[in-house]
């Protein structure tokens, strides 16, 4: 991973640790979110909506409902932020 991707990485998993309650060390880059416990959709919601505004971006509804990791969710805001296609 490079430098801004890990960067990316930390805030992603910051945020989704805030807004499902887990700590971070439960949430790696292949964790599937789905699966959690305690996480349904509001929660992803809410986590989306908060990188939307951390990021200044907005993710295309087909690019959110095709992410299960942090891993996709990094690499949805990397393309929609021009970093990679």
């Amino acid at each position: 991973m490079s430098v801004l991707t890990d960067d990316i990485l930390a805030t992603v998993t910051d945020i989704a640790a805030a807004e499902t309650g887990l700590p971070t060390a439960e949430l790696g880059p292949q964790v599937d979110l789905r699966g959690l416990a305690g996480v349904d959709s509001v929660r992803v919601l809410r986590m989306i909506a908060r990188i939307e505004r951390t990021y200044d971006i907005e993710l295309e509804d087909e690019d959110v409902f095709g992410m299960s990791t942090l891993a996709d969710v990094v690499t949805v805001v990397e393309r929609a932020r021009g970093v990679r296609a």
